[in-house]
């Protein structure tokens, strides 16, 4: 279990690319090629999930972790869910499994779900629209969505522009109208218990997200995918004001390191009082850790 006072911060945003360390190679290495130049990641070949823990474990950082299923849309393998939270089980001191279903698996997702929480300590699940190639508020969405609101765990969508397929040909054929954080609000209004975090930046939606987050008290908003230098004045706006206690850090990890993304976090303009709450205690409250 995660033990807060031995941590400084928590990543809401971190990604299991390569739970098991290898894959087909079905485009998906052309793929992280072109985001790791999009994000000068600075990394020859994604970390594994163990490399992660590492990683984060000699920063003093948790980390929410999670692979994306997008093998409909993409043709992307599957990462296993099952193995990544047994995997993620083995630091647990360290990493907070997510969980990612497509919302087209329909029922058998929402029996996916609620077994995820139940036997393998799933705490919460991953959607990226533009990836998944769905609208968040399509009604298909909504047995998954009722699974995991029956479970009291969060959902984190995508939001904003995606640095996947960013540069590539035609953006690897994604369409980034899927991920304007407006398609949330109805998610947000018909599951008013289910906790929604709108993961980005939302550009070029930022008004849009915080308008839907200040509206709609069970909607949160994660600061990864940009580093904080760029982030806009409204958004530090926000998180110094209305928002400050659903406001959290991510970092996007492996594109992003979360030291680099807290030391510039640091120079902002962040209130002594808003800045705890970001860095950990809103997602400690967020995920039931405290």
């Amino acid at each position: 279990m995660i033990d807060l006072a031995k941590i400084r911060a928590i990543d809401f945003h971190t990604h299991a690319e390569e739970p098991c360390g290898c894959h087909a190679d079905d485009g998906y290495d052309d793929l992280q090629a072109a985001m790791a130049e999009y994000f000068h990641a600075p990394w020859d070949h994604p970390p594994t999930l163990p490399r992660t823990a590492a990683h984060y474990r000699t920063q003093g950082i948790a980390a929410v972790i999670f692979p994306v299923d997008a093998e409909r849309e993409t043709g992307f393998r599957r990462y296993d869910n099952f193995e990544m939270a047994d995997l993620a089980a083995e630091h647990s001191d360290i990493l907070i499994p997510f969980a990612s279903i497509d919302p087209a698996r329909g029922r058998a997702g929402a029996r996916e779900a609620r077994r995820l929480v139940a036997e393998h300590g799933i705490q919460g699940f991953k959607f990226h629209p533009t990836m998944q190639g769905f609208y968040p508020n399509d009604r298909a969405a909504y047995p998954l969505y009722e699974a995991i609101a029956e479970t009291g765990k969060p959902a984190l969508f995508h939001t904003g522009q995606t640095g996947v397929g960013s540069g590539m040909r035609g953006g690897m054929g994604m369409r980034l109208k899927y991920s304007n954080p407006m398609h949330l609000d109805d998610v947000a209004a018909d599951f008013p218990d289910m906790p929604i975090i709108a993961a980005h930046p939302s550009f070029p939606w930022q008004e849009e997200a915080l308008a839907v987050a200040v509206h709609k008290p069970n909607v949160w908003i994660d600061l990864s995918g940009w580093r904080p230098k760029y982030f806009p004045p409204i958004l530090i706006q926000y998180a110094n004001t209305l928002l400050r206690d659903r406001m959290l850090f991510g970092s996007d990890w492996p594109m992003i390191r979360p030291e680099g993304w807290l030391a510039e976090f640091e120079a902002l303009p962040i209130r002594g009082h808003a800045r705890p709450g970001i860095l950990k205690d809103n997602a400690a409250r967020l995920l039931r850790l405290s």
